[in-house]
C-alpha cells in the first residue's frame, strides 16, 4: 500500500471533521440571535391584564430601564424562574413588565394569585401577535430595555440569580453610570 492511499482518506476525514465542528457548533441556546438587540422595542397595542379596558403601548415601557419578561401559565420553567423575578422586583432596581403569552385572563390572574405578582404591568398576548413581533422562541424570554425603549439584551430561558447577577445587573449598572 502506498503512503498516498493512507494520507488521502486521513486528510478527507480531517476536512470533514473540521467542517462539521464549525457547521454544527450550536453554542449556548440562551444566546440565540435577536434582531431586536440594539433596536427599539416594537410598537404594539395590547390590553392590560388587570385593567382590560386599558390599552398598553410601547410608550408605557419608556422612561426608565425595564425588564420585559414573556411568561405563560403552561410553562414549567416560568414557575422555576418566578421566585427570582419576585426577588428582582423587591430590589426596586428595575421595572418589571410581564407579557402573558397565549393564556386566558382567568388562567393568568390565577397563576399570579398562586405564585405572586412581581410585575408593575402585565401585557396580555392571548393571540401571540406581540410574541411574533419579538421573534419569540419560547417561554420564558426576557428583554432588558433602556429608558428610551431600546433592547439592550435578550435572554432565552429562565432568569435565575446567576443570570441576574452576572448578565442583567451589570448592564443596569452600566446604564446608571452613563446617565
Amino acid at each position: 500500500m502506498s503512503r498516498l492511499s493512507l494520507i488521502i482518506p486521513l486528510a478527507i476525514f480531517g476536512v470533514i471533521l473540521a467542517i462539521s465542528m464549525v457547521a454544527f457548533s450550536l453554542g449556548d441556546r440562551h444566546e440565540l440571535p435577536s434582531p431586536l438587540v440594539g433596536k427599539p422595542f416594537p410598537e404594539f397595542a395590547a390590553t392590560d391584564l388587570f385593567a382590560p379596558e386599558k390599552i398598553l403601548t410601547k410608550s408605557d415601557l419608556v422612561g426608565r430601564p425595564t425588564l420585559v419578561n414573556v411568561w405563560a401559565t403552561w410553562c414549567p420553567t416560568c414557575v422555576s424562574e418566578h421566585k427570582t423575578l419576585l426577588e428582582i422586583a423587591a430590589t426596586g432596581k428595575v421595572r418589571l413588565v410581564g407579557i402573558d403569552y397565549k393564556d386566558t385572563r382567568a388562567q393568568a390572574l390565577g397563576w399570579l394569585s398562586d405564585y405572586g405578582n412581581p410585575y408593575d404591568l402585565v401585557i396580555e398576548d392571548q393571540d401571540g401577535a406581540l410574541g411574533i413581533e419579538l421573534g419569540f422562541y419560547g417561554a420564558p424570554e426576557t428583554f432588558l430595555l433602556n429608558a428610551t425603549g431600546d433592547v439592550l439584551y435578550k435572554r432565552v430561558g429562565d432568569v435565575n440569580s446567576r443570570i441576574w447577577t452576572n448578565e442583567i445587573l451589570p448592564r443596569l449598572e452600566a446604564m446608571a453610570a452613563v446617565q
